[in-house]
Formats: C-alpha cells, sequence, structure tokens
C-alpha cells in the first residue's frame, strides 16, 4: 500500500459527537494519492521533503469504514459514508483516473429487546437537521485516519525488491512547526 507516494496502509481515527450522544470511528485502507497532493493540516508537504520518491503515476484505492452507535436510517448512513471523500480531499485525494474509491458506513446502534420476546424498544433516529456534527467527524476522523496511516507505516520491501519508504517524521515535524502548526 502506497500513499502519497509514501508507505501507506490501515489507519483509524474516531470522534466523540456530544450534539447526537454518539461515537464514530473511522478505518482507512490508505492506498491512494500523488507525492504533489499530500496536505498534513493543509501544510503542502512535496515541495520540503518530497524528493526522491517514487515518480510513478498515482495508482491505487482507498476504502473507508465509518462506525457510529448513532441510530442512523440507511439513507443517513449513505450520506454519512460519502463524507468520507472529503476527509481525503483534506488530506490531498483528488481522486485519479483509474482510483476506485470505496465508502462504507454502519450503525451498531440496534433494538433494545425487553424481557418479553418480541416486544422492541427502539432508540429513535437520529432527526436529518442533526446530522451536521456526525458529518464533521467523518471528515476530520477520516483526514486523520490517512495521516495515521502514513505516521505508523515503515519501510517495506515488496514484490521484485521495490522499497517503500515511510513518511519521515522528523522532516514533517519540523515543516509544521515552520508553519505554526505545532508548537
Amino acid at each position: 500500500m502506497v500513499a502519497f507516494g509514501w508507505k501507506g496502509g490501515i489507519g483509524s481515527s474516531s470522534r466523540l459527537v456530544p450534539e447526537v450522544a454518539a461515537t464514530l470511528g473511522v478505518l482507512v485502507l490508505a492506498n491512494f494519492g500523488s507525492a504533489r497532493d499530500l496536505r498534513i493540516d493543509g501544510v503542502p508537504v512535496f515541495p520540503t521533503i518530497g524528493d526522491g520518491l517514487d515518480p510513478r503515476p498515482p495508482a491505487g484505492s482507498c476504502i473507508a469504514i465509518v462506525a457510529t452507535d448513532a441510530p442512523l436510517h440507511p439513507a443517513q448512513l449513505e450520506r454519512l459514508a460519502r463524507r468520507a471523500g472529503l476527509g481525503l480531499a483534506r488530506a490531498g485525494c483528488v481522486g485519479h483516473h483509474g482510483s476506485g474509491e470505496i465508502f462504507l458506513a454502519f450503525s451498531t446502534a440496534a433494538a433494545e429487546r425487553d424481557e418479553r420476546p418480541p416486544t422492541r424498544i427502539d432508540r429513535p433516529l437520529v432527526p436529518d437537521r442533526h446530522l451536521d456534527p456526525l458529518f464533521a467527524a467523518t471528515v476530520e476522523a477520516t483526514e486523520e485516519a490517512v495521516l495515521n496511516a502514513l505516521w505508523a507505516a515503515v519501510d517495506t520491501t515488496g514484490r521484485e525488491g521495490r522499497v517503500v519508504r515511510a513518511l519521515p517524521h522528523d522532516p514533517v515535524l519540523a515543516l509544521l512547526r515552520q508553519h505554526g502548526r505545532l508548537l
């Protein structure tokens, strides 16, 4: 897995969403993007630390799975899943030709069961007008999950001896300090 020219892979992130008393998590398989497009907290990375990256055109795909315990119906979950693409865009993904992003969302909110079957006590669904905090959490957590995949990766030697380098931490931290993103 290669993301933005660096070693990619699996990343995750989560958010508490107190406005709807829910938790939301995102699991990402980061295997996409062009090195020139990577942004960390809005800061372009390539001009500073991109020398020597694989010059091949971007290829690959991304899979993002959004999980929440908010009680949502299928159409709301579809809308939530679509927000994962916005999180990828914040990290720098432009959805290159040939890239096949897959976004899924599900809710773990189950109907509570009364002691006397088959009675069910359903949690009320989140009204559409209250979805914005879940949408924002999806975008933020997806972006962070991609960056977590990059940050956790290590140099890897693959098929035919191909080496994919991990994102170098010290130059990235220096770059973020230079742009006022870190103290």
